[in-house]
């Protein structure tokens, strides 16, 4: 039978495909994570991550302004400090790498969106994302109510440097609320807290971890980041950080959870970003270098896909190329 319906008629040309894209991109929606080390003179390539580096806090002033000359939607900053102990004071040192990057982005640009990451794991000389103290049977535990004091005190030292938001990505209860009383207690009722709402202990962060120094000492992260068999308690977890005052929520990793970012975005009103991680970023390079894909298709594909699923914005490692490809 002659067929009635021809959804080919709108594949025939790339005009015709460009005004029904029902999915855009635009550098705008993509965050570019940066890794600050507060001892470093020069950029060091992280051996993981083709085209990362850690970078000194003098190059700061510069990545903002490239960010700027991209039209990014903003930068999230890491640190690498250059003393760690057990509990992490270091996150919270005003002058350390992360507050003085900060200072000296805004003065570069100041209507540059800055955000911070607020956890200690990069801080504390054990690598885990909190404060320990021994279990049960003895063996050693995250703390939780403990690190949330850590926590609130690197939020306002942030704040304080001027980020416009910061961002708890350590996944211990009652957070958020901890953070938002902290701000607005010290005059920093205007800054925005965007929580990795849904954080799961995931395969796909190994290279991040060379990348922040932050692999733990022992153990792993799963007594306090997300089994990724959940999405019943991913929903969970966004409507507390919503309920406890969070102004953006995020899911992390990306691509193995695009079923959750759908759920998220159904569930919530609230902005949602979403984190292509260190691992999905990885694949794609050491895949493109082998000639097996074509990088700049996939990578674009990759970031559709996301934002397809129901993301407002992606924090990713291809940021930078990205917005050239876009033009």
């Amino acid at each position: 039978m002659f067929p009635t319906e021809r959804p080919r008629r709108l594949r025939r040309s790339s005009a015709i495909r460009s005004l029904v894209r029902e999915t855009s991109l635009a550098p705008s929606d993509f965050v570019l994570p940066l890794f600050f080390n507060e001892v470093l003179d020069e950029a060091r390539p992280v051996s993981t991550m083709p085209g990362v580096s850690q970078l000194p806090v003098a190059a700061a002033a510069d990545q903002a302004r490239l960010a700027r000359s991209l039209g990014l939607g903003g930068i999230i900053l890491f640190g690498l400090p250059r003393t760690k102990d057990a509990s992490g004071s270091s996150a919270y040192d005003p002058n350390g790498p992360v507050p003085r990057a900060v200072a000296a982005m805004k003065d570069a640009v100041p209507d540059l969106l800055v955000i911070t990451d607020v956890c200690v794991d990069e801080y504390t000389d054990h690598g885990h994302c909190g404060i320990l103290r021994p279990g049960p049977r003895g063996h050693l535990e995250v703390d939780n109510d403990a690190t949330l004091e850590v926590l609130a005190k690197t939020a306002v030292v942030h704040a304080a440097a001027g980020a416009d938001i910061v961002a708890p990505s350590d996944m211990m209860d009652g957070r958020v609320d901890a953070l938002r009383r902290a701000l607005d207690g010290t005059g920093h009722e205007s800054t925005a807290i965007l929580s990795y709402a849904v954080k799961y202990a995931s395969s796909f962060y190994g290279p991040f971890r060379e990348a922040a120094d932050c692999a733990p000492k022992f153990g792993d992260r799963a007594g306090y980041q997300m089994d990724p068999a959940n999405t019943r308690e991913a929903l969970r977890e966004a409507r507390l950080d919503e309920e406890e005052g969070a102004d953006l929520l995020m899911v992390k990793p990306a691509l193995p959870y695009l079923d959750v970012i759908a759920k998220v975005r159904a569930a919530s009103p609230l902005p949602l970003g979403a984190y292509n991680v260190s691992g999905e970023y990885a694949m794609i390079k050491a895949a493109s270098a082998a000639g097996m894909i074509d990088e700049k298709r996939a990578v674009l594909e990759l970031l559709t896909s996301i934002r397809r699923a129901g993301a407002d914005f992606i924090l990713t490692y291809h940021a930078v190329d990205a917005a050239r490809w876009l033009g």
